[in-house]
C-alpha cells in the first residue's frame, strides 16, 4: 500500500446521490461499502476510503456526508452499512447500535485571521455562545460585535462543543450551519465571527485560537491537555452481520494500519 496517498474524498457519484436520496445508502452485498454521517469526519473517511480501495479495487466505497444524527439514523434503519458520528452514542442509541472509536478529534475554536485575540478560556467561550460576552473588546480585541457561528442541532460537532463548554440548549447563534465547511467559510469571510470546527477540517483561511493556553495538536489531544475534543465513531447495528466488504473496511478502519491515514487526515489515532 502506498505510504503517501494524496487526500482524496470518495463521494457518491451524482447518480448514486440521487439514488441515496430516494432509497438511502442501500446495501449491496456484492462488493460495496456504504457510509453515511458526520461531515467532520470527511477528511478521515477520505483518507481511509482511498487507502482501502487501493488495496481492494473491486470494492466500491461511498461516503454520504449528511451529519452525525442522520448517519446514526441511517444505520438504525438499515439504509447504509456503517454510520459515522463525531460524538459518542447516546444511551438510547446504544441500545440498538454499537459505536467503535477510530480516532480523536480536537474541536478548534476559529476566528477570522484579522482578529487580534489569540487565546480564550472555556468560560470565555461559554460566555460568548450564551450571549454574556458580545464584543471582542471584552476579550482584548477590537471594539466590534462578536458573531457566534455554530452547527445545526443534529451535528455531532455541536453536541461535543456544547457538552464540553456546558452550553447545551442555551447557545445563542447568529447562524446555525449544516456543515463544517460552511462554518469555516463563514468565519473566513467575516472579521467579527467566531466558530468551532473539527481540527482535521480546518484550513489556513481561518485562525485557530489556543484554549486556556493550549493549542490543539496531536500531542495535546492525545494527552488531554487540549480540553475541547471528542471521539470519531463508526456505528453499526447490533445483531446485524456486516457484508463481507463492509466487515473488511471495518477491520481496516479499526486496525493499526489505519493510524497513518488518520494522522495524515489531521486527527489523532486511538491508543490500542
Amino acid at each position: 500500500m502506498k505510504k503517501n496517498i494524496k487526500k482524496g474524498l470518495i463521494f457518491m457519484s451524482a447518480a448514486a446521490v440521487l439514488g441515496a436520496s430516494l432509497a438511502g445508502c442501500a446495501k449491496d452485498e456484492s462488493g460495496s461499502v456504504s457510509t453515511d454521517g458526520s461531515t467532520s469526519m470527511e477528511s478521515v473517511i477520505g483518507y481511509l476510503g482511498e487507502a482501502f480501495t487501493e488495496e481492494n479495487p473491486d470494492i466500491k466505497f461511498s461516503y454520504n456526508p449528511t451529519g452525525s444524527g442522520t448517519g446514526i439514523q441511517a444505520v438504525l434503519e438499515g439504509r447504509c452499512d456503517i454510520g459515522l458520528s463525531s460524538r459518542d452514542l447516546k444511551e438510547e442509541e446504544a441500545k440498538d447500535l454499537d459505536g467503535t472509536v477510530i480516532a480523536i478529534d480536537g474541536i478548534a475554536i476559529i476566528v477570522n485571521p484579522e482578529n487580534e485575540v489569540e487565546d480564550l478560556s472555556i468560560e470565555n467561550i461559554a460566555d460568548i455562545y450564551t450571549g454574556k460576552i458580545t464584543n471582542w473588546s471584552e476579550l482584548g480585541g477590537s471594539d466590534t460585535p462578536i458573531v457566534p457561528i455554530g452547527r445545526e442541532a443534529a451535528s455531532g460537532t455541536r453536541d461535543g462543543f456544547e457538552s464540553i463548554t456546558g452550553t447545551e440548549d442555551v447557545c445563542v447563534y447568529s447562524q446555525e450551519l449544516t456543515s463544517t465547511g460552511d462554518v469555516i467559510q463563514t468565519v473566513a469571510s467575516n472579521p467579527n465571527a467566531v466558530g468551532y470546527a473539527s481540527l482535521a477540517s480546518v484550513k489556513d483561511t481561518v485562525k485557530v485560537l489556543s484554549v486556556e493556553g493550549v493549542m490543539p495538536s496531536e500531542a495535546t489531544i492525545q494527552d488531554g491537555t487540549y480540553k475541547i475534543q471528542r471521539n470519531f465513531v463508526i456505528v453499526t447495528k447490533k445483531g446485524t452481520e456486516l457484508s463481507s466488504a463492509a466487515q473488511k473496511f471495518f477491520d481496516f478502519a479499526t486496525s493499526e494500519a489505519a493510524d497513518e491515514y488518520i494522522t495524515a487526515a489531521g486527527a489523532v489515532p486511538v491508543k490500542r
